[in-house]
């Protein structure tokens, strides 16, 4: 399958985007395809490269290359040389026939709950899907460390099928935090709410051999949410954590209050 190639849907198969943030060759993404493989065609899209925390960036000024790349020996999907939304974007309106019933971002190697999400990768995948109408997702599980993906990507295999049947409104898309314990440790399932707890930035300062100083970001997830209803809370309980999200980033309350201020009339005299 070349570079070119649109990619087609079969009648009656659900048919999946899949996209991620740490790079076509990672672990998350192959356990993830091979088990929704199980349910529906996959197209997989993703960074040829580790694009973690770079947000919800879209290239604009680089000529976006996209390459097959191979698998144990077999086709397995399309190397971007972009961001996560790019390969969505891609994905969507250039490399397959028509748009997906679902798109899913990850698994993700890490958490993305609170703060975080306005960083993460994964979860701008998943946006860029809802931007273009299509019902998405995006699956992290709660570790740096080597893992093990496989009730991860059986659970997210599970909630596409759920998501896919019921949809998603407008401008909504699921963001999933997955323990990182056995599947007999897991404690079920909360639909939780994006808390607040951030993220605790440290630099450290180092030298290079040429003895120029340079930074390297460190830092840990600062804990501040207490109610179980939140992403961080649940995953600490071994729950989990299933968050409905938006991009409508309107504070609505603090819109009201400032009518009160006279700002509409500042343009004039």
């Amino acid at each position: 399958m070349g570079n070119g190639t649109v990619e087609k849907k079969r009648a009656g198969r659900l048919r999946v985007l899949v996209a991620n943030d740490d790079g076509i060759d990672a672990s998350g993404l192959y356990a993830l395809v091979q088990e929704v493989r199980k349910i529906a065609d996959v197209t997989v899209v993703a960074p040829d490269k580790q694009q973690s925390a770079v947000g919800h960036a879209i290239t604009m000024n680089y000529p976006l290359r996209v390459v097959p790349f191979r698998k144990n020996g077999e086709f397995f999907g399309h190397a971007v040389e972009g961001t996560p939304a790019d390969a969505v974007k891609l994905g969507v309106k250039v490399l397959m026939e028509s748009p997906p019933d679902l798109v899913l971002s990850g698994i993700n190697h890490g958490s993305n709950t609170a703060v975080n999400i306005l960083y993460s990768g994964t979860v701008s995948a998943a946006t860029e899907g809802t931007i273009l109408g299509i019902p998405s997702i995006a699956f992290s599980l709660t570790t740096y460390q080597d893992a093990d993906f496989s009730y991860a990507a059986k659970f997210a295999a599970r909630l596409a099928v759920t998501v896919a049947e019921h949809g998603l409104p407008e401008g909504t898309l699921l963001n999933v935090n997955i323990p990182a314990v056995t599947e007999g440790e897991i404690a079920g399932v909360r639909l939780t709410r994006q808390g607040n707890s951030r993220w605790e930035d440290k630099f450290d300062v180092r030298r290079d051999p040429a003895n120029r100083e340079y930074f390297w970001l460190t830092g840990r997830m600062m804990v501040t949410d207490s109610d179980d209803d939140t992403d961080q809370i649940a995953i600490r309980n071994k729950y989990v954590s299933v968050t409905p999200i938006h991009y409508e980033l309107t504070d609505g309350d603090m819109l009201a209050r400032m009518k009160e201020w006279g700002i509409e009339g500042l343009g004039k005299g």
